[in-house]
């Protein structure tokens, strides 16, 4: 794979530092990307950048992964309006540790010869005093240079101003990118377009303080159709943890993708070859649904698991299927039926009240509000809309008990083919 090539077609360059074709195509390079622990998990915003070091290492260059233990206690000042609240050490330590985690199921770290590297910047700062720091570095950076930043610029423009802090997260940055070229020759930089103002202080500061020649990569920011910023829905953002973001959402944040954005996300997420990519896309121009279930299949699988992804289509065969049988529903795990709660509306009764048996007109009427009224409920159970884990009600003397619960603890109630409601006894 031709790195640049690749990036190119897929439309992920937006600024590259002149030299870098000659750089790359010298032999295999060290390039890193620079990840804040800010929080614990990843995003999918975040993820454009993964993607970037996965097609580096597929090219046969040499990813590396810095974690920001240092520059993390400061906070980056870029797109943001206001000052960051500095969060207290031991979170940062704890959300580093977990995307060093989240990294290794993403990024090749334990074969070959250009397997990826974990780098904390920390290690550069823990020993530094601060006069060495502001005689050897920020002695080779005016005031001028760093005040011309768009990420400080639009910050001096605000009333609120910036703080000392942040403003020289932009040095500690450029620090960053002149230890790697020192310490192991690292020789290229990539990042969000956002990011061009503090990696070109990298260069600036490797070339004043070690005479070296370094290139930069830099991404388009990714919006979606309507201008939004892109990994977020509308209950947030969309996590790659799975205990923030289920899978079951995962997927369902790429299947209700607008139609117009399909080709920038095939670009931008999939690992596909560009011709079978453009074979896909002119096999279904008029199929856009199926475009998503492709790509929102492969990132399922790829971030979570094949059997996570099987586990989403048993869930969403049981919220979208009208034909789903009780025994399909029967032979779903907790965690997926837990999915399915966090899907639909849900009420909690308490376990003894179902354990003694309750009426089904009471437990529609009284118990929860599925149905307006005991006489509404026995209308709904006369016209043999009712159903309880997907077995119809016949009658309304019929009582639910303890023996209904699926895995002692749900049970799924229909009223009508769209009303789907999960009681869960606690």
């Amino acid at each position: 794979m031709d790195f640049l090539a690749e990036l190119k077609w897929r439309g992920l360059i937006h600024e590259m530092t002149p030299g870098i074709e000659q750089e790359l195509a010298s032999g295999p390079k060290l390039g890193y990307i620079g990840f804040d622990p800010t929080a614990p998990s990843l995003t999918i915003g975040n993820y454009i950048q993964v993607m970037l070091l996965t097609f580096f290492q597929r090219a046969g260059h040499i990813p590396v992964v810095l974690l920001g233990g240092a520059t993390s206690r400061i906070g980056d000042p870029s797109g943001k309006d206001e000052e960051r609240q500095l969060k207290p050490v031991e979170e940062l330590e704890a959300n580093l540790r977990q995307l060093k985690a989240q990294f290794k199921k993403l990024l090749n770290f334990d074969d070959g010869p250009n397997k990826a590297i974990f780098v904390d910047n920390y290690d550069f700062y823990k020993d530094l005093n601060v006069l060495d720091f502001l005689r050897n570095v920020g002695k080779h950076l005016t005031i001028n240079y760093m005040l011309a930043k768009e990420s400080v610029k639009n910050r001096m423009e605000r009333e609120s101003g910036i703080s000392f802090t942040e403003f020289s997260y932009q040095l500690l940055q450029g620090y960053d990118f002149a230890r790697l070229y020192k310490d192991r020759g690292l020789t290229i930089q990539m990042g969000g377009s956002d990011q061009y103002g503090n990696i070109t202080t990298g260069v600036e500061l490797t070339r004043r303080l070690y005479g070296g020649k370094v290139y930069v990569i830099t991404t388009p920011l990714l919006t979606k159709a309507d201008g939004k910023k892109f990994g977020k829905s509308e209950s947030g953002n969309i996590w790659l943890d799975p205990d923030k973001t289920s899978p079951y959402r995962f997927y369902q944040f790429w299947i209700n993708a607008d139609d117009a954005d399909l080709p920038k996300l095939y670009r931008y997420f999939s690992l596909r070859p560009q011709a079978e990519i453009l074979q896909l896309e002119s096999d279904y121009r008029d199929q856009p649904q199926k475009l998503k279930q492709l790509l929102a299949e492969e990132l399922t699988v790829r971030i979570h698991s094949r059997q996570a992804f099987e586990s989403v289509i048993r869930v969403t065969n049981l919220l979208f299927n009208r034909k789903a049988s009780e025994d399909q529903l029967k032979s779903l795990s907790g965690t997926e039926l837990a999915a399915i709660a966090a899907e639909i509306p849900h009420f909690e009764i308490p376990a003894a009240r179902i354990a003694d048996g309750i009426n089904i007109v009471d437990l529609m009427a009284e118990a929860t509000s599925i149905a307006p009224s005991k006489s509404e409920a026995r209308k709904a159970i006369k016209n043999n809309a009712v159903a309880v884990n997907k077995v119809k009600i016949s009658g309304h003397q019929t009582r639910i008990t303890g023996q209904d619960l699926l895995l002692g603890k749900y049970l799924l109630l229909e009223n009508g083919k769209k009303n789907k409601y999960m009681i869960l006894a606690k």
